[in-house]
């Protein structure tokens, strides 16, 4: 049961399958319909469906023959570097069409980390390739595409998915596979699933059969599902409540230092959805949210991530009234 990965197993086929989307998957509809079809930019959060929804059209003009000979899928930050696209991404463009009136599509995911420079050479690349080659760039953040490959592209915005969505799709999932969910707590783990992927459901999935693989749900502990996943418990984080409402300080830099395996992003994330809750004034919310983005950048940048999750402690126990 537990061979193929889930998010594979139930990738949609088609575009009734996806997942919300409705008006980038409507207006694609549309699109599909034309022979004469336009290079497309995807951009959104991760695990919205935008390389299914990029599958899906490639299998909606190939046929099962041609997806190994027609189709280049890519994920260009590890691959599109300068020498590929001269060469690999080039001749892939330029080799002959066996079948005359037949596509060819080039899936090019995390474009937006392609450098600038490679960027320059791929717009080159887009501009001269015929009209039998499409190109269909996906991307969480589009303003880091270079502006002539955005002009020459049809842009589609995916947006995250609600928790109504993807808790609908994991019931789906737990029924085809027969899953035995105690009826008490099923509400509160689909709840907790759809926290922890932060509106990804690639990530809420995967999390699913995560808890099935380590045999979570007989006695289903949402502590410790929510542990294994980089979470704070939830009595851990009940203590640290109290110690920050009680403005205590050490005894909140205790309860983070025994902490084994401190996510920084993810106790930001928790920490975040707390904030309303520890007798804060609401005039000074804005700020800790604006400093908790502060604080997750530094660390981004490499700055010492006990350090600065002390600082965010400090700053919010200065706001307790």
């Amino acid at each position: 049961m537990l061979e193929i990965p889930w998010v594979e197993k139930y990738r949609p086929s088609s575009f009734d399958d996806i997942v919300s989307q409705s008006i980038a998957i409507n207006n694609l509809r549309k699109f599909t319909k034309n022979p004469n079809i336009p290079h497309m930019i995807f951009a959104g959060p991760a695990g919205t469906g935008k390389t299914t929804t990029a599958l899906i059209i490639a299998k909606t003009y190939l046929k099962d023959e041609e997806l190994d000979t027609n189709l280049l899928e890519l994920n260009a930050s590890d691959t599109v570097r300068i020498d590929f696209v001269r060469n690999v991404l080039k001749n892939f463009v330029n080799q002959q069409i066996i079948k005359d009136g037949s596509l060819k599509f080039v899936i090019l995911d995390e474009s937006d980390n392609i450098p600038t420079q490679v960027q320059q050479a791929l717009r080159r690349i887009i501009e001269k390739a015929s009209t039998n080659v499409k190109f269909i760039l996906m991307c969480n953040y589009i303003h880091r595409i270079i502006d002539p490959i955005i002009s020459r592209c049809a842009v589609f915005r995916f947006v995250s998915l609600s928790e109504e969505k993807i808790v609908e799709r994991l019931k789906y999932i737990a029924e085809k596979e027969k899953l035995k969910i105690p009826a008490e707590k099923s509400k509160n783990f689909f709840k907790q699933l759809y926290f922890i992927s932060g509106g990804d459901l690639r990530k809420a999935i995967n999390s699913l059969q995560m808890s099935v693989a380590l045999e979570l749900l007989t006695n289903l502990d949402i502590s410790e599902i929510l542990r294994i996943s980089g979470f704070l418990d939830q009595v851990t984080l009940k203590k640290l409540i109290e110690s920050l409402k009680g403005k205590n300080f050490m005894r909140s830099r205790e309860i983070v230092g025994s902490i084994e395996t401190l996510d920084s992003r993810n106790f930001i994330r928790q920490i975040s959805e707390i904030l309303p809750s520890l007798n804060i004034k609401s005039k000074n919310i804005p700020k800790l949210r604006a400093f908790l983005g502060e604080i997750d950048y530094r660390i981004s940048q490499g700055a010492d991530k006990k350090i600065q999750i002390l600082a965010l402690l400090g700053s919010i126990i200065e706001n307790v009234k």
